[in-house]
């Protein structure tokens, strides 16, 4: 069975539409929203067998601050406060310098077409600095 994270605070990963990211055989799904958790994970449990990231994190936390009432300026302001799925590419990728580990199978259902183009561009890097 595959370890998957899926590293998303909108999309839900069991949602048929967003299968063409996920291996098809039987998955052991870990859902995390958040750098936070994101950190978290990796830590306690070890690396997964493949990382699936978005880009834009933090909608959700915008969302709830709407929910209770606060302008659309400062719920705005709340989310650009969140680290993003870059943040946690970085994290991974240092994550793996320091334990001398190889990346993860990697995937990217963002629709921010410059933060996926952007992860992608670290993980090649740091796979083409260890020579995978």
């Amino acid at each position: 069975m595959k370890r998957v994270l899926w590293l998303d605070d909108i999309r839900v990963p069991t949602d048929p539409q967003w299968s063409e990211y996920l291996p098809s055989q039987p998955l052991d799904l870990h859902w995390v929203k958040s750098y936070q958790e994101f950190t978290s994970w990796i830590i306690v449990n070890g690396l997964p067998d493949m990382i699936c990231f978005d880009h834009d994190l933090g909608m959700e936390v915008a969302l709830k601050a709407r929910s209770k009432g606060m302008s659309k300026r400062a719920s705005r302001k709340l989310k650009q406060q969140e680290k993003t799925g870059m943040d946690c590419a970085h994290w991974l990728v240092n994550y793996c310098l320091d334990h001398n580990l190889p990346l993860p199978q990697y995937n990217i259902q963002s629709a921010n077409p410059v933060g996926k183009d952007n992860i992608d561009g670290l993980l090649k890097g740091f796979n083409k600095f260890k020579g995978v």
